[in-house]
Order: structure tokens, then sequence, then C-alpha cells
């Protein structure tokens, strides 16, 4: 359980640190875990600041971990702010699959025939190639709208949403290291993006299909998952 700690300066929570940017308002930075969703994490603090308007600035997936700020009282007159600033992250895909949700919760829905085996050079080129000023379809498993309905609420019903893309800018696409077919990335990219539309791409880019398979957000603007505390 988090409890608070310290009075009406800057203090931390058990589980996370607490910035106090004035009496009435606060910013917290949270290391989501694995299997919590965003909500999840509000849920918890929401008892720890019983009374105070209190939500999230940018979902992460529950499979994913990392940076989640959580903006209290008075700051969360800035949500706008913090949706748009730029955000890193830190992903593994595994390429010889593809799957429904483009992650690895998903069901496979195409599997590469035969060995495969990642070229560096290959992978390089296709990640400069999904570099810059593109336009991204979100996954079909996603809470981007289809007239006013989230394309998740389709597709768990058997549809396929017709989802329209959308302009993001990838600012930065790095390949980090190649283990079997697994790939350790690193994307720098605009508020909006999705990483598992990034993965997806990929796998259509090289041929051999694939889907991500481990996600962390290590930075949201000038804020950083290094300042953050774990919920558990």
């Amino acid at each position: 359980m988090i409890r608070r700690i310290g009075g009406g300066r800057a203090g931390e929570v058990r589980g996370c640190r607490m910035k106090l940017m004035d009496r009435r308002g606060r910013i917290l930075l949270i290391d989501k875990p694995a299997g919590w969703s965003s909500y999840d994490v509000i849920r918890v603090l929401k008892r720890e600041f019983a009374g105070e308007k209190i939500g999230h600035a940018g979902t992460l997936d529950p499979m994913a971990t990392g940076l989640l700020v959580a903006l209290v009282g008075e700051e969360t007159k800035r949500f706008a702010e913090f949706q748009r600033y730029d955000k890193e992250y830190e992903a593994v895909v595994e390429f010889g699959a593809a799957t429904d949700t483009y992650d690895r919760e998903g069901r496979v829905v195409a599997r590469h025939p035969g060995e495969l085996k990642l070229d560096r050079t290959a992978l390089t080129r296709a990640l400069e190639k999904l570099s810059g000023d593109i336009l991204q379809v979100p996954p079909p498993y996603s809470a981007a709208k289809v007239k006013g309905v989230r394309a998740y609420r389709l597709a768990r019903k058997g549809e396929t949403p017709a989802l329209a893309p959308k302009r993001v800018e990838i600012y930065r696409a790095e390949l980090a290291k190649i283990e079997g077919t697994r790939a350790h990335l690193r994307f720098l990219v605009s508020s909006g993006t999705y990483i598992r539309s990034l993965a997806h791409d990929l796998g259509e880019r090289l041929g051999y299909g694939a889907h991500l398979v481990a996600l962390r957000r290590t930075r949201i603007g000038p804020y950083r998952v290094e300042d953050a505390r774990r919920m558990i």
C-alpha cells in the first residue's frame, strides 16, 4: 500500500516521488510495474489523496512498464501540456509472427515459415524508413475512435476497425542489439505514437511479421523514469 509521508512541502509517497509545485498542486512520477493498468495506479493514489482531483497524463498498456505522470489538484489543469510532450521508450520486438493486438498478449494471425535470422543492416534501414514525419495507423486494439466508438470495442466483437492514419513524428529509432529473433530498440517519438504499430510495421517491411513483447517508457518531456519510484 502506498502511503503519504511528510507534510505540506516536497516529500515522498512510498512507491513514488512526490513533487509539490505549489500548496494546491502536485506532480507524481510513477514507475509503473507490468500487469498494472494506468487506472490501477490512479485508483491507489485516489485513496491517498482523498477528495482531490487526480489523473494521469499519458496511458501505458498493462504490459508496459516505466514512467507514468500523475497530476494532483491544481496541476490537473496541465493535462493538455503533458499530452503534447515527446516520449522516449525502450522496446523489445519479436520477429517471425504478427498478432491481432500487435503485442505478445494477442492472437497470432500470421507466422513466418522456416528459419529466421535477423539482419542488422536490413533492420537498420527499415527503422530509417519509419523515421521522421510519418502517417501511422493505430492498432486495432486501441483507444482510437471509429465514428465515436473505441477501436478495441469493435475488435473484441470480431469487427475490423477502419482506423484512419494519423500524422506522428519519429525523432529517433535506434537498434540497440539483436538477440535471436528479438530486436532491442530505442524510440523518441511525438505524443500519440503507438510503439505497437511501429513493431507491426517493422515486421511488414521486413516480410517476417513482428509484435511487441516488452515496452518501457523512460521519459516524458523533461521528466525521467530515474526520478520516479515504483508502486511495489
